[in-house]
C-alpha cells in the first residue's frame, strides 16, 4: 500500500496548492463548527472545497474553479442549481406569504401528484426530511402491529439516526433493530420467519445507497414482500433516493407494492422536505377528523417554499415520461463506462442503476456490502482526489448522481477524466487489488 499512499499524498499536495482560499475558509470555520463542518458526509481530507455559485449542472468554488457536479446533493440535486420553473414557483410562494400556519394549495397539489405517481401511496403526510419520513414510517409500523423489532440491512442508511454502516450505530434511535445481509434472499427469509410475530417492519432501500449503490435483486425484494405478509409485518420501501428512477421508482418498475413508502430528496425540487405514506387503512390513523387520530406535528411540514417547488418539479418538470427518458439516457452512460473499463482491462465497475451509481474497483457487479474489498475502499480517496483535480465533482465514496441539466458534453468530461485516471494509475490499481 506504500505506493498507493504516495499517490494519494501527491494528489493532495496538488489539491492544496490549487485551493488556498478553500483551505483558509475551512480553517476559519473550525472556530465555530467542529471541524469547520455541519454535515459529516461532506468532509474529506485534506479539506472540502467551499462552493460559492451553481448554475445548471456546474459549480464554482472559492478559488474560481468550475466543476461538473456529480455529487448532485447526494441525489437531491436532480434539478440542478438554477431551474427557472422552480425559481419562479418559489418566488411566487414568497410573494404570497411564507409562514401561513394553515393548509395551502401547494401541499395538496404535491400530495395529489405523488399519490398518482406511486399507487401504493394512497395517502401521504409531509415532513421535513427523509430521516423524518423514515422515523414516521417505522413508528407507524410499530404502533399498527403492536410489535417492536425492525429488520434492517447491513450498509443501509435511512437517515442520520437510522444508519447501519457496519451493523447498528451508537447514534441510532433506540429501536429494537435486527441487522440482516442485503440481497441474501434465503438467509433473510429465514430470519423474518424466525422473528415471526415479534417483527413490526422490514425497511429496505431498493438500492443500497451509502453501502455502495447496490441494487436489490427482484428475487430479494419480492421475497421481502411475500414473507412480511406471511408473518404480519409491514414492508417499508425507503425510496428517498430511488424515487427518481423511472416513472414510479423501483416499486413501479418491479411491480412490488410496499405497505409504506418514504420519500424525500427530489420531491421538494431541491428544497428540504420528506413524505411518508401508504395504504389508506394505515394512514387513516393520522386523520385529525377521526376520534383518537394520532398527532403528527412539525412546524415546517407544509412550508410553502418546499411545497411550491415540489409541485413545480414533480408536476411540470420531472413528469413520468421525462423520468423514463432520463433513466434510459443515464443507464446508457453507465453501460458505456463499464464498456470502457473492460476495453482498458482495468477492474472497475459502475454499480447502481440509471442516474445513481458508484464506481467500485472490481471487474463485476457488487451484490452485497461484504463483497466490497479492502483494496476498493483504499483506492477511493485517490479516485476522488484525481477527479476533483480534473474538474469532476464526485462523492468521496465514489458515488455519481446525474442531474437533468447535464448534457452529453458533461458526461464526456467525466469519461475523459476517468480515462486519464486509469491511464495514470492502472498498474497501481492492479497492484493494490493483487490482480
Amino acid at each position: 500500500m506504500e505506493s498507493l499512499n504516495d499517490a494519494i499524498a501527491d494528489a493532495r499536495v496538488r489539491y492544496v496548492s490549487a485551493n488556498p482560499l478553500s483551505l483558509a475558509a475551512d480553517k476559519s470555520a473550525e472556530r465555530y463548527m467542529p471541524g469547520g463542518n455541519t454535515r459529516s458526509v461532506l468532509h474529506y481530507d485534506p479539506f472540502p472545497l467551499t462552493m460559492v455559485a451553481g448554475e445548471g449542472a456546474e459549480l464554482v468554488d472559492l478559488d474560481g474553479h468550475r466543476y461538473v457536479d456529480f455529487v448532485g446533493e447526494y441525489s437531491a440535486g436532480l434539478f440542478g442549481h438554477s431551474d427557472e420553473i422552480i425559481k419562479a414557483a418559489v418566488h411566487k410562494a414568497l410573494d404570497t406569504g411564507i409562514v401561513m400556519g394553515a393548509p395551502t394549495k401547494y401541499e395538496r397539489e404535491l400530495a395529489a401528484l405523488l399519490c398518482a405517481r406511486f399507487p401504493s401511496m394512497q395517502q401521504i403526510r409531509f415532513c421535513n426530511s427523509g430521516t423524518e419520513a423514515n422515523l414516521m414510517a417505522l413508528t407507524t409500523a410499530r404502533i399498527v402491529t403492536g410489535h417492536e423489532k425492525v429488520l434492517v440491512f447491513n450498509g443501509s442508511y435511512h437517515g442520520g439516526v437510522i444508519k447501519f454502516p457496519n451493523g447498528n450505530s451508537k447514534h441510532n434511535v433506540p429501536f429494537d433493530f435486527v441487522v440482516a445481509e442485503y440481497n441474501d434472499t434465503d438467509g433473510t427469509a429465514g430470519l423474518i420467519r424466525q422473528l415471526g410475530d415479534e417483527l413490526a417492519a422490514v425497511i429496505v432501500e431498493p438500492i443500497l445507497g451509502a453501502g455502495g449503490n447496490i441494487p436489490g435483486s427482484r428475487e430479494f425484494l419480492g421475497m421481502l414482500r411475500e414473507t412480511t405478509r406471511e408473518v404480519g409485518a409491514l414492508l417499508i420501501f425507503d425510496e428517498v433516493k430511488t424515487a427518481r428512477l423511472g416513472a414510479s421508482g423501483i416499486q413501479g418498475s418491479m411491480g412490488i407494492s410496499p405497505d409504506l413508502t418514504s420519500l424525500g430528496k427530489i420531491i421538494g425540487g431541491g428544497l428540504p422536505t420528506g413524505a411518508f405514506g401508504g395504504s389508506a387503512v394505515y394512514m387513516a390513523h393520522y386523520n385529525p377528523k377521526l376520534k383518537g387520530g394520532w398527532n403528527h406535528a412539525g412546524t415546517f411540514n407544509n412550508n410553502v417554499c418546499s411545497m411550491a417547488a415540489g409541485s413545480a418539479a414533480m408536476g411540470e418538470i420531472y413528469t413520468q415520461k421525462r423520468a423514463v427518458e432520463f433513466f434510459d439516457w443515464c443507464e446508457a452512460f453507465r453501460h458505456s463506462l463499464n464498456k470502457m473499463f473492460v476495453d482498458k482491462a482495468v477492474p472497475m465497475y459502475c454499480n447502481g442503476m440509471g442516474s445513481i451509481f458508484a464506481i467500485h474497483f472490481s471487474d463485476k457487479p457488487t451484490r452485497k456490502k461484504t463483497d466490497i474489498s479492502a483494496g476498493c475502499l483504499a483506492l477511493r480517496p485517490l479516485l476522488h482526489m484525481e477527479l476533483l483535480l480534473e474538474g469532476v465533482l464526485i462523492c468521496g465514496r465514489g458515488d455519481f448522481f446525474l442531474s437533468l441539466p447535464m448534457t452529453d458534453a458533461h458526461l464526456s468530461t467525466a469519461r475523459l477524466a476517468l480515462e486519464k485516471f486509469i491511464d495514470r494509475n492502472k498498474e497501481l490499481i492492479l497492484e493494490v487489488l493483487e490482480v
